[in-house]
């Protein structure tokens, strides 16, 4: 099938269908003929996979160590829980960075007056040079 069917049945973009092909996460079949790439079932498998690992915050890489797990029916499934635990472990690090800066946005709004008047603490805070 072409791309464009291929990224509908995947659920993805054909920009990203092509650049997972150029990464060669999925390997189509080149039509010399017509330059068309041919995607197949088992490519439109792999495609799925990887955007729905994506979602879940994983890395190419990440998403690459996933699939080849996936493939290989003698892994031992310790190996995948561990590395969703460290993706949980990464999100949580990630929830304790942006409660920290959401309760500092929060001190910068209640100290500006939001009025006419030009004092506003925020961009006096943005703008502060450290040393």
């Amino acid at each position: 099938m072409k791309i464009g069917k291929a990224a509908k049945l995947a659920s993805l973009t054909v920009k990203t269908v092509r650049y997972y092909a150029d990464i060669e996460v999925v390997k189509p079949q080149k039509d010399w003929d017509s330059g068309y790439r041919n995607f197949s079932q088992d490519d439109v498998a792999k495609l799925q996979f990887f955007g729905k690992a994506r979602k879940f915050g994983f890395t190419i890489q990440e998403c690459r160590e996933l699939l080849a797990l996936y493939e290989d029916t003698n892994r031992p499934s310790r190996e995948v829980k561990s590395l969703t635990l460290e993706k949980i472990a990464e999100i949580d690090q990630k929830l304790n960075e942006l409660k920290d800066l959401r309760g500092q946005l929060t001190i910068l709004a209640a100290a500006c007056r939001g009025d006419d008047r030009p004092e506003c603490p925020i961009l006096d805070t943005l703008s502060a040079t450290t040393r």
